[in-house]
């Protein structure tokens, strides 16, 4: 399917590795332009060169904290009008409620809420201005069924559910779209680090932990980056303007609800 986006330029967070890089190079596969974040320069850049010598399209590099107001400044320098923004962070560290304090819940609505908000109010003007835009904002599956021991990751990204929930339905007639992608459990260093804590917690091995996971999931898999990112691309193309404000689950049907 030609996703009729060759030639548009975008902004994609955290992509130098993970589902992040999974939708820069779908992007890159249907010919759009990419600036790509993330905070290791080395990484990034060698992600950067694997992007062009793949996709011959565009694609610059800023190394910076993309949940810094320095590192969004660096980033909307070097492109400051995307036809399609892809926001992304990584998530704060899992724990029980009574581990938290008041700077861990800011420095997680910092990374999961203020940050996507704070990219759209720059970029989505402009983006009205021209009449078609596309925002994704990666998020989790735990806006629909919260995570326990993600309580930081549930509050963040649930507030940042009900910014969009509004904020869509005011720029979609102007051919706008901000929609969530819900990610389960990927094939990512974040799947890692979360079976890791069980590991430690319950002193078994990573397979273990891996095996004991995937049993929890219908598709009794973890997913990859590449089909995450072919479901970023698709709500980022011409096909998907009449898809707004939707939180779209890609989890493997791990989440247990109806609607």
């Amino acid at each position: 399917m030609d996703l009729g986006i060759k030639g548009k330029r975008a902004i994609v967070c955290a992509s130098s590795k993970g589902l992040g890089r999974g939708c820069a190079e779908a992007l890159a596969a249907a010919g759009v332009d990419l600036v790509l974040n993330a905070r290791t320069a080395e990484t990034l850049e060698q992600t950067a060169q694997e992007i062009r010598d793949a996709y011959g399209v565009k694609v610059e590099a800023v190394a910076c904290d993309i949940t810094t107001e320095e590192g969004r400044a660096e980033v909307l320098a070097k492109l400051p009008d995307p036809d399609i923004l892809v926001t992304n962070a990584g998530g704060p560290p899992p724990g029980k409620w009574s581990d938290w304090e008041i700077a861990d819940f800011e420095a997680a609505l910092h990374a999961n809420m203020l940050t996507p908000i704070m990219l759209m109010k720059h970029t989505l003007p402009r983006m009205i201005d021209r009449g078609w835009g596309r925002v994704v904002n990666i998020t989790s599956q735990s806006v629909k069924a919260p995570i326990p021991v993600l309580g930081l990751s549930n509050s963040a990204r649930a507030g940042l559910t009900g910014y969009v929930a509004g904020t869509s339905r005011q720029v979609a007639e102007y051919g706008v779209t901000i929609n969530n992608l819900l990610p389960g459990i990927h094939a990512t260093d974040r799947a890692k680090s979360l079976d890791g804590g069980v590991v430690k917690a319950e002193g078994i091995t990573m397979e273990e932990a891996k095996k004991r996971r995937e049993a929890t999931i219908p598709a009794r898999r973890y997913g990859t980056p590449d089909e995450f990112g072919a479901t970023c691309a698709f709500l980022c193309s011409v096909h998907a303007g009449f898809i707004v404000g939707q939180n779209i689950l890609h989890d493997g049907g791990g989440t247990n609800a109806t609607i």
